[in-house]
């Protein structure tokens, strides 16, 4: 349990911000040893993670009617990842990209895009320029997402700013398009739990939603106060001294 609190915290925590939560889940369960860190369980935390961001806009989830086109813009940005996310459960492909070599490029590269990305000058608002242009173009490059490094939030909030909006207003962006791709590796974990009838891994499988759920919530209402007042420099300069420490000394 004491391993599945530890990932529960660093996913909770990195989920959310530009750094990648399926990189750090592999590489601490990599440095450490862990023995709970598996696909299951990773899908858990991912699930705890879904429901906090789902409790914490519940009310603009809520007011259905008035944010229609919305919802049916970030569906559809969704769907690139969720179609090409589930050929890759089906192709058994997944595991080949959980590479520490993999990791650490693709934390180095797609940390200079989050830095390119902030220097943009932005204007632009959900409430008014969030369009069927910006949806498609969020949604296809979110694709990269399923290669541990890159990042979801990472990506989206990346083009995002390249798409001129706010940093607090690209970040809630990440946040939208998070739901319905954290929704489905949520209900296809439910479906395995339900499948391998173990009572002691639905219970660490609990224990690990239950706990990411809570770090996630905190993760989420503290990320969008920071953007309000800084860049996402410390997150690139994170993302640079990972990658090059994983490029030259662990891959």
């Amino acid at each position: 349990m004491v391993e599945i609190f530890l990932l529960s915290i660093i996913q909770g925590i990195t989920e959310f911000i530009p750094v990648s939560s399926s990189a750090h889940l592999i590489l601490f369960s990599n440095l450490f040893n862990f023995n709970s860190e598996n696909l299951i369980i990773d899908v858990s935390l991912h699930f705890g993670s879904f429901a906090a961001i789902v409790f914490y806009f519940r009310k603009e989830i809520l007011d259905f009617i008035e944010n229609k086109n919305l919802f049916f813009l970030i569906i559809l940005s969704s769907l690139p990842t969720l179609f090409f996310g589930f050929l890759l459960i089906k192709l058994d492909l997944i595991s080949n990209l959980r590479s520490i070599k993999i990791i650490g490029w693709t934390t180095l590269l797609f940390g200079i895009i989050l830095y390119l990305s902030d220097l943009r000058a932005t204007k632009n608002k959900i409430s008014s320029d969030f369009n069927l242009k910006c949806a498609i173009i969020i949604g296809l490059l979110q694709i990269l997402a399923l290669i541990p490094g890159v990042s979801r939030s990472g990506i989206t909030i990346s083009t995002a700013r390249f798409l001129q909006f706010e940093r607090s207003e690209a970040a809630k962006i990440s946040f939208w398009l998070s739901i319905p791709t954290l929704g489905a590796i949520g209900f296809y974990n439910i479906q395995n739990l339900i499948k391998t009838n173990n009572l002691t891994m639905a219970i660490e499988n609990n224990f690990a939603m239950l706990a990411s759920f809570i770090f996630s919530l905190l993760t989420i209402k503290y990320f969008i106060k920071y953007l309000q007042n800084f860049s996402m420099l410390i997150f690139v300069i994170y993302r640079l001294i990972l990658g090059i420490i994983l490029i030259f000394f662990f891959s």
